[in-house]
């Protein structure tokens, strides 16, 4: 009998390094690597991510397509510096569907991913203490997405991670004045009711801290 199954042969092509670029550059847009207003010039970021143009303009577009990234009046790819309202959605938003994803948590997360959002914020901490404020951003922006993905509702996951694309940038502000007067720390409410499985003190202790750290940057 013969055998007619196609034979799959994956292949690495331009295809796999725009998915590439378009990853990296996420993550460094939601963990605040990237700031508002930041030009972002097509041959030094393809030299930098060791491609050529064409995969590094399809991440550009990917990115452009979902409003994480713009173009400037001369065409040049920028981080866009967000409104007042434009921020204020994305948060309104968020406290909506975090809130609803840390409920969830609360009733179905395991003990062991509780450590490992507790250790998370244990790095925070640690950044705090050593005015660290790049990585406090990055840890922070870990936590509330590793606090998602313990809900495991996959599409609310994915839609607060395109929030975190478009604010990231303007969360590497967070801390210009200092950390802020938090004792404790919103986080440590979290955890103790992931800890107590209380659905309801979840929701609103991940609610508080997105109000609470929005503040300075609605100022």
């Amino acid at each position: 009998m013969v055998n007619d199954r196609p034979i799959w042969e994956p292949k690495i092509t331009k295809d796999n390094l725009s998915d590439r670029a378009y990853l990296e550059l996420r993550e460094a847009l939601m963990s605040g690597y990237l700031l508002p207003g930041e030009r972002l010039l097509l041959r030094p970021m393809s030299k930098r991510f060791g491609i050529s143009a064409t995969p590094m303009r399809e991440a550009f577009l990917k990115l452009i397509s979902i409003d994480a990234l713009r173009l400037d009046p001369r065409g040049t790819v920028i981080v866009p510096t967000l409104t007042t309202a434009e921020l204020t959605e994305i948060r309104d938003i968020r406290i909506d569907l975090e809130g609803r994803g840390a409920a969830v948590a609360a009733l179905v997360a395991m003990p062991c991913e509780i450590d490992t959002l507790e250790a998370i914020q244990a790095r925070i901490l640690a950044s705090h203490d050593t005015d660290s404020f790049v990585d406090a951003v990055k840890y922070n922006t870990e936590f509330h997405l590793t606090l998602c993905k313990m809900s495991r509702l996959p599409i609310l996951q994915g839609i607060v991670e395109n929030l975190w694309v478009r604010c990231g940038p303007i969360l590497a502000r967070l801390y210009e004045s200092g950390v802020p007067d938090w004792n404790p720390h919103p986080h440590e409410h979290v955890l103790k009711a992931l800890r107590d499985r209380d659905p309801d003190r979840c929701r609103a202790a991940i609610q508080f801290d997105i109000i609470d750290g929005s503040k300075g940057l609605l100022r």
